[in-house]
Parts: structure tokens; C-alpha cells; sequence
């Protein structure tokens, strides 16, 4: 045996040792995806806030606001809508004397603890009536003005840092931010969310359940018995309990959405 045809016999080992070694981490390529996944990541990325401050022409901060803001509401809305329209199908149903089946019961449930409701009866029509007054929309319009003046158009340290864009507040120590400004001997903190999206969840949330909203979502279910399109501007006239303000706070809510033309991004639904 030459030394040449050794030098090439060993080159060869070489290589096929090489390739078996490697061969269980190709076969896995297709599951990097997984192996990567670690459960403590988060659920959700949160979304990079724009530098609002830093925007000096007020109009283009003004839409710059608006357009990352009015995502968000929207999508929540169309979730929201079409838990709606599962309640409505079953209340049309009942009301022709036909009973709900065991997995729309099981709906009615559901949608009961998220709105937090109680019921003996999920199929009478008492119930479904006053579920349908929780489960609705919340105009943009509405949600954008109260965005823009709860965080000084996204410029406030509860916005930037807890990403809190509607001033809600939390009384558990360690929740959220505490306000400089807060009085001696109150508990309360601004919550702090993971995400811009989780915030305006919690506040449509709040406004379809918080006992202290009833009046707007009365004046809500009004409008849609008169088959008329929500608009922030009426809606506005419930949420008096909303700041300390009270009245002063809900005709700046409506001239913000008058000045800034907000009514245009309402999606109306009947």
C-alpha cells in the first residue's frame, strides 16, 4: 500500500466519520423551530412604541398616534363582533322556541365568566338580552380620543413604560407604576401591561363589564335598537364616571373627536 492511497484512505474515514456525526443534527433540521421554542418566552412580542416626543409636526403626530393605535381597537372590535354574532344566532333561535344545543350552552357560559355575568338559565331570553348589552364594540373614535388624552398622545411615562395608553388603574402593590403625583395614603398604581395590544383589551373589557359604564353601554344597546351606528360621540356621554373631571372629561372626549375628525374611523355595524 502506497503512502498516497493511505493518505486518501484516511481522508475518506475521516469524512464518513465526519457526516455520521452530523447526521442526527440535519435529520433534526426540521425541528429546530421547536427545540428553539422555550416555554418562559412570552406569548407576545410587545409592539415598539414610536418616540412621540420626538415628532415635532403636531398633525403627523397627531396620525402617527392614530394609525398605531386604530389596529389594535379594530381587531379587538372584529374579535368581539364575532362573539356577537354567536349570541345573536342563538338568541334567534330561542326566540323561535328551539333550544340551544349542549355546546352553545357551553358558549353561553364561557362568554358569561368573560363578561363576568352570572345566569341560572343561559338559554332565557333575560340572559341572552343582557349579555348582548356586554358583548358589543367600542367605537374607535372613542378609543383613539381616550388614547390620545389619558397618555398625552403616547408621550407619558405609563404609556412608554407600562404600555398603560387609557390610564387604568391597579391596587395590588407591585402591579404597575406609581404615580409621582399620588396622594398620601392611596394604594393605587397605573397598571402596567406586557403589551399596547393587552392594554386596550383591558380597557374595552372594562368598559363592556365595570358596573360604574352601565350608562354607556345602555345608550350603546339604544342605539342599536333604533338600527343606528355606534359613534363615539354618543358613547361618550357614559363614561362621566370615567375621570374625575366628569362632564369636563367627556366634552373634551367629543371635542377631540370633532377637531380630529375621529367619527370618519368608526366602523359601523348594525
Amino acid at each position: 500500500m502506497t503512502a498516497s492511497w493511505t493518505t486518501r484512505y484516511t481522508s475518506l474515514i475521516y469524512c464518513i466519520a465526519v457526516a455520521l456525526f452530523f447526521l442526527p443534527v440535519l435529520y433534526l433540521s426540521d425541528d429546530v423551530d421547536l427545540i428553539s421554542v422555550s416555554p418562559s418566552m412570552p406569548d407576545r412580542i410587545p409592539e415598539t412604541i414610536p418616540n412621540f416626543a420626538d415628532i415635532l409636526d403636531v398633525e403627523l403626530k397627531k396620525q402617527t398616534f392614530f394609525n398605531f393605535i386604530e389596529p389594535l381597537v379594530d381587531d379587538i372590535n372584529a374579535d368581539i363582533q364575532k362573539q356577537r354574532q354567536g349570541v345573536l344566532a342563538i338568541l334567534d333561535k330561542v326566540s323561535r322556541n328551539e333550544n340551544p344545543t349542549i355546546s352553545e350552552l357551553s358558549y353561553l357560559s364561557s362568554l358569561a365568566e368573560t363578561y363576568e355575568m352570572q345566569a341560572d338559565d343561559y338559554a332565557s331570553l333575560a340572559f341572552l338580552t343582557m349579555l348582548l348589552r356586554r358583548v358589543d364594540e367600542i367605537p374607535t373614535s372613542l378609543a383613539l380620543a381616550q388614547a390620545a388624552n389619558e397618555s398625552a398622545w403616547g408621550t407619558s411615562r405609563f404609556a412608554q413604560n407600562g404600555y398603560n395608553f387609557f390610564g387604568q388603574w391597579c391596587y395590588t402593590d407591585g402591579c404597575g407604576i406609581v404615580p409621582m403625583r399620588r396622594l398620601e395614603g392611596a394604594s393605587h398604581e397605573v397598571r402596567s401591561f406586557e403589551s399596547v395590544r393587552e392594554s386596550v383589551e383591558a380597557y374595552i373589557h372594562n368598559l363592556n363589564t365595570f358596573p360604574s359604564y352601565q350608562m354607556l353601554r345602555r345608550i350603546r344597546q339604544q342605539l342599536r335598537q333604533q338600527n343606528r351606528p355606534l359613534d363615539g360621540i354618543s358613547l361618550a356621554d357614559g363614561l362621566e364616571s370615567y375621570s374625575a373631571r366628569g362632564l369636563d372629561y367627556v366634552d373634551e372626549l367629543q371635542r377631540m373627536i370633532y377637531s380630529n375628525n375621529l367619527i370618519e374611523r368608526d366602523n359601523p355595524t348594525l
